[in-house]
Order: structure tokens, then C-alpha cells, then sequence
């Protein structure tokens, strides 16, 4: 059963990883990846970094290709302008993981310089040389004798406005990626080699193997067990979805039987993907583009059967003698082969234990059996595993995102925040703490996604980089306001009731005060001090107020405040802060005024015999009107009645 390790550190240190160690995990992966092939596109010399991104967008559209006229079989394509060597040489364990595409972007003004690139090019070539299957090279800016050639594998472009066929060159690029990826897929799967099957390793375990006992029963089932599995990926490649299927579940079979965990779970991890393909055609990404499903042929969707099921009945006579089935058709008809949700995520927590068993160096999940090795070594050895069950854990997390089990996928969450991956840079760790907040935000932990968001911008300013990145950090704090529900317009904070965390508020207003500072725009830090102290009033000690006042004070001296609205480069406004708590009006005393100035009443205005029964000094009714002429009007007296605040 899987259970989130919660007494793994956060972050470790450890020194550089040697060949061979997959060090660096694709956090954007998803389950459908696995039914991708992976195509590297990368600038030879020097190319404007806006011109090769022009032609790499235009690249990554053709992102899937039907590759047969009958429009069943569709191959899907993942494009990454870097890719490290160390993470291809684990092609054979998962085969999304191998660079078989390569696209080089260059510039060429003369034949001297195209004497260079095409040297560059087949450098940039062998450095995939083992897993690549086909390569294109584009040439910007080169015309005449040489632009005139008629090669496959270069075209050529006299500007970069004037290249209406880079889609098509593509696609044709891709198509013969297929016809490579088919004629591998029939090979392993007619395999003619008998009992001595190629045993496909990751690169730590080749020296493992060195004098084992080839011809042990065990040996030959692990060796079919592993071969399946990879048969089972260059089906799930080709659009095979029913023979993939199939495959991963007699690997799963066979892998179990001999004990061999880490192939075990990436086997479980195939039959995820394709489960997962299955049930959700269109993504688990997220993405805006749908994806077209895969369909193997017509027949076979006629012989799917109810998922849900998990058991394979294996026919021993369609196994020929190295334990590959040619034909699959048969077992598919007798295969309840797809798993349904609730299995997929059951199956998603087994392999990710089997991960996290080989990562921790044990033999079994049970049994906490360590290999007889030296610790650093040891740690190099396995850590790989480590940044596969990272990955495992992100894909099941957007599943359970689409499955809307919010529940669930925090514990895939939980556990993949403390899984040891070693030394990772700074850029690194950013990476990871934006990537965990999206995922968090995905599943609606808005608090916890800001949480991350918070430790990923505080990463962005840590001791240890030489150039602190503080407009990133006040960037990326920015976005974690809405996860604290706080809001920078005062208007927000007279409607009621406070929300959120007020010490966790004051906190995050307080670093966005220092981060403005640092940035160098003291008028920002004068407009968040100035919404800390109105908004945050009721919540701050005696203290506090003295020392925000006393900031302010320092600021302002700098920076005057002001009423109009700031506007920051991406947009975001900043509304003016009033302050209408301030001042505290405590008492209101009413004082005497001075003789001179209290009113009094004025005599001998009137005459003797008129009454002055109205309350007005004058009334145009009058019981007397021969003397209204003669009256006179007494001004009105100026009453002034001073009162002071005391505050």
C-alpha cells in the first residue's frame, strides 16, 4: 500500500552525478507522454534566440501526424529545445525517454560557414548517435550553387520570413521516424533468437549482471520480462493500444515473478499510461490543443473488452520459444486489458512503491534488504529511481486531478515534496517548488499552492546565488496573495469580516515591502507599508504600529506618497490607500469659549410696543406694518463653538 514518507529531508547535498544518473526530472510530464515520441530541436552556432523560437513554435505544431491513409494509427510527438544526454541513455527503460528526432536550426551566410555547420551538425548528431532515428537540419540565409542541392535531410531557406514549408518538411521528418519505430516494434516482436534474449538494462545495472548465470530460468524470465515491457512501449509509440496493453501485462507477470522491482513498476507504469490513454483521449495535461485518440485498427475496438479487470489469461502455444508473441489477437480477445480508474490509481501507488523501494536501496517494498555498496555510490546508483517516481507521482496527480479526487492526489503530493533527489542547483529548486504549487493549485489547495509559491520565490533570493533575482521573487509573491486571501485593494478590507490568516498576511505584505525596496522602487514600498498599516491595524501590538510608522516615516522622507494609482510592467495596478482609521478619534470634549467671542444678546432694537412672540429675528408677517420701515434687523450673532480631538 502506498504511504507518503514523511522522514526524507527537503533538500540534500551531495557532489556531482556521475555518467549514466538521469539527474534532472521533466516536471511537465503527463501519462500520455508515454505514448510520444521524443524530438529534440536545438540551434547550431549562433542563431537569434527570437528567430530560433519563431522556427521551434513552428516545429512543436506538427505535434501529431497520421501516419497510415486509413487515418487508425496516429504518432504523437514531444518537442524540447534541451535535452540532457544522461536522461537518453534510459531509453531502453521507458522508451519516451529517447531522443529518436533531431532538428538543428542554423545560420550560414557563405560556403566557408556551411563547411562549419554541416561539421557542427554531425557533432550534434552523435551525441545522440545511439537512440536517434532520423535528423533535419534547417539553413537560414544560405542561397546559390550550395542552396540549390536536393538532400532529405537539409533544407534550405534564404530568410526566415521565407519558409512556407517548414510544416510539411515536418511531417515528412516524422513519418520517417514511423517507418523506423514499426520496423523496431516487428523486430522484438518476432524475435527468432530462441532462449538467448538480449537483456536490456538501465545504465547502473551493467555492471551488476557481469557473470551471472545466463541460462537460470530466472535470468531467462527476467530477460523476457524486460523485453515484453519494451514491446509494450513501441506499441503504445506506434498506436498499438490494444498490443501494448497486452504486453504490459505479461510483463507485469513475468517481471513479478522474478523479483525485479524496478522494471516491475515501470511495467505497471506502461499499463497506467495506456489505461489512462484509453479513458481519457483528450489529457491529462491540460493542455489548450485535444488530442485525437489512438486507435490500433478497427478490429480491435471491437475486441475491447469491460475494463476494470486486471488478470491475463496467457496461452503458453502464442509464446514462440523466446517468449514473444508475434501475433497479439488472439490474447487481446481473451484479455480483459484495460484497468478502470479506481485500478489505474491502485496500480499507480504499486509502482511508485516499487520506485521508492530501489530509490531507498532495498530489495523488496517488505524488506528492507540494503545492496552491499558504499554509501555515495549507492545513492548515485539508485537515485535514478528517485526521479522517476518524482515524475510517476506528478502523472498520477494529474489524473486524479481530472478524476476530481483532490484527496488523493495530496498524498501523491505529500510524497513527492520529500523524495531525495540529491544536490539540485538553485534554478532547480526553483523549478520544483513552482511546479509542486501548480500542481497543488490544480487540485484546489489554494493556500498550500501559495505556500510553495512562496518557498520557490524566497528560493529566487537565497545566500548562495551571486545575483539575487528580486523582481522574480516580488513577481512570484505577487502570485501567492489569492492563496492567502488577501487582496491589494483597500476596498476589498470594508466589507465585512476579515478572511485569512492575519499574522500569515502581515508577514507576506512585510517581504513584499523588502522586496519592492531591493528592487529599487521605493514608491512601491511606500504603497504596501502604507495598505500594511490600514488594512492590518486591528491586528498589529503597540510595538508593531511604532515600528511601521517609524518605516513608513523613513520611506516617505525618500519617496513622498501620493494618490494616484501605480502600474506595474505586467499590468497589475495598484490602487491608492486612504487612510481612513487613521487618525484614532478616542473622546470629544466640548470647551468654553472666550468672553469676546460668546454670543450674547442684543437690547433696544425693538420697538417698545411690539411683541416679539416669533422665534425668528424677522418675519415678513408682521402685526405692525407702519413701523416695518422703521424696524431695524439685529444681525445674526457668529457662534463659535470650538471642540478639540483628543487622540
Amino acid at each position: 500500500m502506498f504511504q507518503p514518507y514523511t522522514n526524507r529531508k527537503l533538500i540534500h547535498s551531495g557532489s556531482e552525478s556521475p555518467r549514466g544518473v538521469m539527474s534532472v526530472p521533466d516536471y511537465q510530464q503527463c501519462a500520455e507522454d508515454h505514448q510520444t515520441v521524443l524530438v529534440v530541436v536545438q540551434p547550431l552556432g549562433v542563431v537569434p534566440e527570437d528567430q530560433f523560437f519563431r522556427i521551434y513554435r513552428r516545429v512543436a505544431s506538427v505535434s501529431q501526424v497520421s501516419v497510415r491513409g486509413d487515418g487508425q494509427r496516429t504518432l504523437y510527438i514531444r518537442y524540447r529545445h534541451h535535452y540532457p544526454p544522461e536522461n537518453n541513455e534510459w531509453g531502453d527503460f521507458q522508451t519516451h525517454r529517447k531522443a529518436v528526432g533531431l532538428v538543428a536550426v542554423a545560420c550560414c551566410g557563405s560556403a566557408r560557414e556551411w563547411a562549419h555547420t554541416s561539421e557542427r551538425f554531425h557533432g550534434l548528431k552523435e551525441r545522440f548517435a545511439a537512440t536517434l532515428y532520423d535528423s533535419r537540419l534547417l539553413v537560414f540565409g544560405l542561397s546559390g550553387e550550395i542552396a540549390e542541392q536536393q538532400r532529405t535531410d537539409v533544407a534550405f531557406y534564404p530568410t526566415f520570413d521565407d519558409c512556407a514549408d517548414v510544416e510539411k518538411r515536418v511531417e515528412d521528418f516524422v513519418e520517417s521516424i514511423f517507418i523506423v519505430l514499426e520496423s523496431k516494434r516487428l523486430d522484438r516482436a518476432t524475435d527468432k533468437a530462441g532462449d538467448k534474449i538480449p537483456l536490456l538494462c538501465v545504465p547502473f545495472e551493467k555492471k551488476d549482471f557481469v557473470g551471472l548465470d545466463t541460462d537460470s530460468r530466472h535470468y531467462k524470465k527476467r530477460c523476457q520480462g524486460r523485453t515484453r515491457k519494451h514491446v509494450g512501449d513501441l506499441c503504445l509509440q506506434a498506436g498499438m493500444l490494444q498490443d501494448a496493453l497486452v504486453h504490459y501485462h505479461m510483463a507485469v507477470e513475468l517481471l513479478r515473478s522474478v523479483n525485479d522491482f524496478l522494471w516491475l513498476g515501470a511495467a505497471l507504469e506502461g499499463l497506467c499510461s495506456a489505461s489512462v490513454i484509453f479513458h481519457y483521449p483528450g489529457g491529462t495535461a491540460g493542455k489548450s490543443n485535444t488530442r485525437k485518440p489512438s486507435i490500433s485498427t478497427a478490429t480491435d475496438s471491437g475486441k475491447r473488452h469491460r475494463p476494470g479487470a486486471q488478470e491475463v489469461l496467457i496461452d503458453p502455444g502464442a509464446l514462440n520459444s523466446s517468449g514473444i508473441s508475434a501475433d497479439t489477437s488472439t490474447e487481446i480477445g481473451r484479455t480483459k486489458n484495460c484497468l478502470s480508474p479506481d485500478d489505474i490509481m491502485e496500480k499507480y501507488k504499486e509502482a511508485i512503491s516499487y520506485y521508492e523501494s530501489v530509490h531507498q536501496g532495498a530489495v523488496c517494498p517488505r524488506k528492507r534488504i540494503c545492496f552491499a555498496a558504499s554509501a555515495s555510490n549507492h545513492f548515485w546508483r539508485y537515485k535514478n529511481a528517485g526521479v522517476i517516481e518524482l515524475e510517476t507521482c506528478v502523472k498520477a496527480v494529474r489524473v486524479l486531478a481530472i478524476q476530481r479526487r483532490a484527496m488523493e492526489a495530496s498524498e501523491f503530493l505529500q510524497n513527492a515534496v520529500y523524495i531525495n533527489l540529491g544536490q539540485l542547483s538553485e534554478e532547480e529548486k526553483i523549478q520544483r517548488y513552482s511546479v509542486l504549487s501548480e500542481l497543488y493549485e490544480l487540485i484546489g489547495f489554494h493556500r498550500k499552492s501559495a505556500f510553495f509559491k512562496r518557498v520557490a520565490a524566497m528560493q529566487c533570493v537565497a545566500p548562495t546565488i551571486p545575483e539575487p533575482g528580486w523582481t522574480a521573487c516580488y513577481r512570484l509573491l505577487l502570485e501567492t496573495l489569492p492563496g492567502y486571501s488577501l487582496s491589494l485593494d483597500p476596498k476589498d478590507f470594508s466589507k465585512g469580516t476579515h478572511r485569512g490568516w492575519a499574522a500569515v498576511q502581515m508577514r507576506l505584505l512585510h517581504e513584499l515591502v523588502y522586496a519592492s525596496r531591493r528592487m529599487g522602487n521605493p514608491g512601491l514600498s511606500v504603497r504596501h507599508l502604507s495598505f500594511l498599516l490600514q488594512t492590518m491595524l486591528d491586528f498589529l501590538s503597540d510595538q508593531e504600529k511604532k515600528e511601521v510608522t517609524q518605516s513608513l516615516e523613513n520611506y516617505t522622507s525618500k519617496c513622498p506618497g501620493g494618490m494616484s494609482i501605480i502600474t506595474l510592467p505586467d499590468g497589475l495596478q495598484l490602487p491608492p490607500v486612504p487612510f481612513t482609521k487613521l487618525p484614532i478619534v478616542r473622546s470629544v470634549s466640548l470647551l468654553n469659549l472666550p468672553a469676546s467671542l460668546r454670543p450674547h444678546k442684543v437690547k433696544g432694537l425693538t420697538g417698545q410696543g411690539v411683541t416679539s412672540a416669533s422665534p425668528f429675528i424677522y418675519s415678513p408677517i408682521s402685526m405692525h406694518r407702519g413701523d416695518d420701515r422703521s424696524t431695524k434687523i439685529a444681525p445674526k450673532p457668529d457662534l463659535q463653538v470650538p471642540y478639540y480631538l483628543i487622540v
